[in-house]
């Protein structure tokens, strides 16, 4: 048998022993054979979409009679709850409010990256989503330097605690000013109350820093094993549960794979199989296709859905790409009560109400509340009313908790759950999953909306500047159109990478299929009914983009003008210029990671982009890891 071959990048593996340690080491070489197999799902994953795109079709249902691959079920049996799913632990009975965000921060010392951390735990959060995936920076080391970070939190390192410490007096001086008191009295204890959560990196993306006999490492092996193996023992020690989120699931065979990764990872360390407890992230339209068969392929470790909306209205949008009228409207109105949105919700709802042969069901947990109560008083009130609003809405529907993206957020939230004060909303009553071609059809519903200049404005200028903060090492940034710079009334919204990603899906859209305006502009001179179009494009390109050029600090960085909003500027354009859309805009980003020449930049956008007309193939290692 050959002896596998782990190859780390520069000299990151001492710069990082305390991650990089010899039993991490040794794990990551063990579960180096599932790397061959991502690598299969994801061309399948590729080769299902360009078929999509060359013979018109939509996703549709399975075969109930079939099985689903790298396992023996029947899809009909997981339909039907066929199946032995995983009781729900204690420390997640009760998550009424999850915030998410990265646990390091760009070029930053420990002490001051590791606030990120003391934030979440000291937030009054149920659980806390720390980020490896859409919302962590990945120039330089930062994966690492959140690795590093979450298992120093979690041993309650010294370094750690002073730092925690510092930030709770600062968010009490917050909460004093904001609701006229504390929110936190025991800084120590209150550490203990949020369950600590990781996202690892979706199965379509590379690690930067590990290869495997001359090959990328997928960068999911590499997030789940660093973490787990780094932090299973602290965890269990505390009576802590092990949980991760799963992002871009889109079968239940990648679902499997998945399933497989946990399940000879938990073989490996001597964990009983199921230890390690998993939500998943549905953020693709065909895993909505697959929401039963997802959830028993990945039997005792599934605890929960998310349902998230940026990320599922880029991958409809993409799944719809080859059909010349599914043309989205302004992004704003594409709201969870919105047409397949809605369908989509109730559809997630519906799957973890069904319940397993053991009488087991499965968490709901509610989408992202973006706002930040940062603004004027006015903003702040409007934004904070709508928050609350939408939160209401999502308990209504049955969520039994919610998303915040910032810390502040948290006792904004919380109260819509503690009034009900249940834990969850297990096992409520709903209609049966229905498998019908409507039921497919809905899936992709549209309805009317507005679809105009303004939009097309706002949809630019944050795909532009969210492309500019990626390339600075902020994948978490708050972001708004550049024409409210300046008015406090607008608030930012804390965005990551699915922000860009739909962002230019719509905007392809606009130009390539021609979307009909709704509303007169008088600077454009475009009138109600004129098509957009990619010269209208153009000048809204330029337009925007000198915008950001005349923009502040605070808003656009003088140090990105002439560095990384550029090459932000060159991948929008191209991705726009494209008559075959690019499957992820977060592929051209990551090519240019810890590159500011604009030259070398479009030279790797340009053998991207021909790489995937040629066949499909994606480029997906890193450019600077030298040696193949």
């Amino acid at each position: 048998m050959a002896q596998t071959k782990l190859t780390i990048r520069g000299n990151l593996k001492e710069e990082y022993k305390d991650i990089y340690t010899p039993e991490a080491l040794e794990a990551l070489a063990s579960m180096s054979h599932i790397n061959d197999a991502i690598k299969e799902v994801m061309q399948q994953r590729m080769k299902r979409r360009t078929e999509r795109q060359i013979k018109k079709k939509r996703i549709r249902f399975a075969d109930p009679e079939s099985i689903i691959p790298r396992t023996d079920i029947r899809v009909k049996d997981a339909r039907e709850g066929n199946f032995s799913g995983s009781d729900i632990p204690h420390d997640l009975q009760r998550q009424w409010i999850q915030g998410t965000g990265p646990a390091a921060k760009p070029n930053a010392p420990v002490e001051n990256s590791i606030r990120n951390v003391a934030y979440a735990l000291l937030s009054g959060a149920d659980g806390w989503m720390f980020d490896g995936e859409d919302a962590l920076g990945q120039i330089s080391s930062m994966s690492l330097d959140n690795q590093r970070n979450l298992k120093l939190a979690i041993r309650r390192d010294p370094v750690f605690l002073e730092t925690a410490e510092t930030v709770a007096n600062g968010m009490n001086q917050w909460a004093n000013g904001f609701f006229g008191r504390d929110i936190i009295r025991d800084w120590k204890k209150q550490l203990d109350f949020t369950t600590v959560i990781f996202r690892a990196r979706g199965l379509h993306l590379d690690d930067r820093h590990v290869r495997i006999n001359g090959k990328a490492l997928a960068a999911s092996i590499a997030d789940t094993v660093l973490y787990v193996v780094n932090n299973h023992r602290e965890l269990q020690k505390r009576g802590a549960s092990i949980v991760l989120y799963l992002p871009k699931i889109q079968t239940a065979e990648e679902a499997a794979v998945w399933n497989q990764l946990l399940t000879d990872l938990e073989r490996h360390l001597g964990l009983e199989t199921g230890t390690i407890k998993v939500y998943v992230l549905v953020e693709q339209l065909e895993a909505t296709f697959n929401l039963m068969e997802i959830r028993a392929v990945l039997g005792k470790h599934f605890v929960g859905y998310n349902t998230g909306r940026w990320d599922y209205i880029n991958s409809v949008a993409d799944a719809m790409a080859w059909d010349p009228e599914f043309i989205h409207p302004n992004i704003e109105d594409v709201t969870m009560t919105y047409g397949y949105m809605r369908i989509y919700e109730d559809r997630v709802r519906r799957a973890v109400n069904t319940p397993d042969r053991n009488g087991n069901y499965a968490l709901w947990q509610g989408g992202m509340e973006p706002n930040i109560p940062v603004g004027s008083k006015e903003g702040v009130s409007a934004s904070m009313k709508k928050a609350v609003g939408g939160a209401e809405r999502e308990q209504r529907e049955g969520a039994s908790g919610k998303w915040v993206a910032h810390w502040k957020m948290v006792h904004i939230v919380r109260p819509v759950w503690e009034e009900k004060n249940d834990d969850n909303q297990l096992g409520r009553t709903f209609p049966p999953l229905s498998y019908t071609e409507k039921d497919g059809g809905d899936l992709v519903l549209l309805e009317p909306a507005t679809t105009s200049i303004r939009g097309a404005r706002n949809l630019l200028s944050v795909a532009l500047q969210y492309g500019n903060a990626f390339l600075q090492g902020m994948q978490a940034a708050a972001l708004k159109p550049a024409d409210f710079f300046g008015n406090d009334d607008i608030l930012y919204l804390m965005e990551d990478m699915a922000t860009g990603e739909i962002r230019l899906s719509i905007l392809w859209e606009w130009i390539h299929k021609g979307a009909r305006l709704t509303e007169d502009d008088r600077k454009t001179g475009i009138k109600k009914g004129d098509l957009f179009n990619a010269k209208l494009f153009e000048r809204l390109l330029k337009e925007e983009y000198q915008k950001l050029l005349e923009a502040d600090n605070r808003d656009v960085h003088d140090n990105s003008k002439r560095t990384t909003l550029p090459i932000s500027r060159e991948i929008v354009k191209t991705y726009m210029e494209s008559s075959v859309k690019p499957p992820w805009f977060i592929d051209l980003l990551n090519i240019n990671l810890d590159n500011e020449d604009l030259d070398i930049a479009r030279k790797r956008i340009h053998s991207y982009l021909e790489a995937f007309k040629k066949d499909g193939s994606r480029l997906t290692e890193n450019p600077d890891f030298p040696g193949k």
